[in-house]
């Protein structure tokens, strides 16, 4: 395999698909807030904050991989998708944080100064929380306050700010409920790596206070954070609100048997299950938002919004009906975070 060929594919597994989608959905929330990501004459805007999203996403992953080698190297040796666990060189890693920050810093600066300020704070308090003598990660309940601000409110604001340059009450209120989703669901991306990090002794949240403790936290931050995305819209619909009231109740069953689980694989499974509900979430509220200035009449958006709603059910689904087998499926990152 050639240099370049080698580097490229590094990019691509630094920036993690599914991570991709995750924070390019939050970049695209805030665009549709104020309708800028439905229409053919929107396309070079929504390109140019998902490059600065996947750009930012780059610098942050591998940030974090450096910090965390030695707990990787325990919790996920020989996973291909941890390169500093499977033996990469770090400089490699270096080369696709520069590559990165280019991108995003290009993009951020075309669609004006306020995306620039943010992306610049943000890659600021990500370096905060992965590298010393901060190193926000270690402090437990901390981390889990801080890590939000950089997988929701970076990519958020980007396209907020690229949309309009003002912040209003409705764009305050979806961006805390977002915050508070993605605490209750980032509170559980430590549940595969308690062994590390007890080990290494990092007081992670989940280390601090046990599991039974850290789901029911869980469980408050994800109803809390639903209820303000849907009070965040003015126009909410019927269908929005019982998507959102099936689904969260779905997350709180999932957290109760996680509670109790009796070992890692059903951990893996049920921690994969309540990611899949987060992300159909998140697809439920910009479909909506997108439909808005569409003109879809009730009916129409209903439909959609059901699909939406099956299409995560069947998800959520098919994964608690698997049975991992192997190690490497255990290890498997299973559950939504750009930093875990």
């Amino acid at each position: 395999m050639s240099l370049l060929a080698a580097r490229v594919r590094l990019v691509v597994l630094m920036a993690r698909p599914a991570l991709v989608l995750l924070l390019g959905s939050y970049a695209l929330l805030g665009l549709a807030q104020h309708g800028r990501a439905s229409r053919v004459a929107d396309l070079p805007l929504v390109a140019g904050v998902l490059v600065a999203t996947v750009g930012y996403l780059l610098v942050s992953v591998v940030l974090n991989d450096l910090a965390d080698a030695e707990v990787d190297r325990v919790n996920l040796a020989g996973d291909r998708r941890r390169p500093l666990a499977s033996g990469a060189v770090p400089r490699d890693l270096v080369v696709v944080a520069v590559v990165g920050g280019v991108l995003a810093l290009t993009a951020a600066a075309l669609l004006g100064p306020l995306p620039l300020a943010v992306l610049v704070a943000g890659t600021l308090v990500g370096a905060a929380y992965s590298l010393p003598p901060l190193r926000l990660s270690a402090r437990g309940a901390v981390a889990s306050l801080a890590l939000p601000l950089n997988v929701v409110a970076v990519p958020y604001l980007v396209g907020l700010l690229a949309a309009r340059a003002e912040v209003t009450r409705d764009d305050a209120l979806l961006l805390g409920g977002l915050y508070a989703a993605v605490i209750g669901r980032l509170l559980l991306k430590d549940v595969r790596d308690v062994r590390g990090d007890a080990l290494l002794g990092k007081r992670t949240f989940l280390v601090r206070h046990g599991r039974l403790v850290t789901c029911r936290v869980s469980a408050v931050a994800c109803v809390l954070g639903g209820a303000l995305l849907v009070a965040a819209v003015p126009d909410r619909t019927p269908a929005l609100v019982s998507s959102y009231a099936v689904g969260l109740s779905g997350v709180v069953v999932l957290l109760a048997l996680l509670a109790r689980s009796p070992g890692p694989r059903h951990d893996t499974l049920l921690v994969g299950a309540v990611a899949v509900i987060g992300r159909g979430l998140v697809a439920t509220l910009l479909a909506h938002l997108t439909m808005r200035p569409l003109g879809w009449t009730p009916w129409q958006q209903a439909l959609a919004l059901a699909a939406v709603a099956l299409v995560t059910a069947g998800g959520a689904h098919d994964l608690l009906r698997r049975r991992p087998r192997t190690r490497a499926e255990l290890r498997a990152p299973v559950h939504p975070t750009a930093l875990d």
